[in-house]
């Protein structure tokens, strides 16, 4: 499921797979994202890249599209692989910085950025 928050420019994206399972905050206002996913009990956070990354408009459009058009192929799908690296839990300037939003979604966490 997806929900947009317009007003905080934020969307929430949650995938309900079993052990498969994530919840993603975009966080537009901030420029990051954060993935936590539920098999590995991390959070993964990457900075939003507007090259790559639809506009916050344009990601409303495309759910929309999906969800009603399932057989129409849409060229941008956002996939994203993350390389694991070194881990450590989220301090006071991380949340600073990344927000609220994905404080509440990554707090006590181990942060691969």
């Amino acid at each position: 499921t997806m929900t947009i928050h317009s007003d905080k420019h934020i969307v929430d994206v949650h995938v309900r797979s079993g052990v498969y399972s994530s919840d993603t905050i975009f966080d537009y206002a901030r420029g990051y994202i954060a993935t936590r996913l539920f098999i590995r009990n991390a959070c993964f956070i990457i900075k939003i890249d507007k090259e790559f990354i639809p506009e916050l408009e344009e990601l409303g459009r495309l759910a929309f599209e999906k969800k009603t058009m399932r057989t129409v192929y849409s060229p941008n799908n956002v996939w994203v692989q993350f390389q694991s690296g070194n881990s450590r839990l989220g301090h006071f300037k991380d949340w600073l910085l990344y927000g609220k939003a994905i404080e509440r979604l990554c707090s006590g966490l181990p942060l691969y950025q």
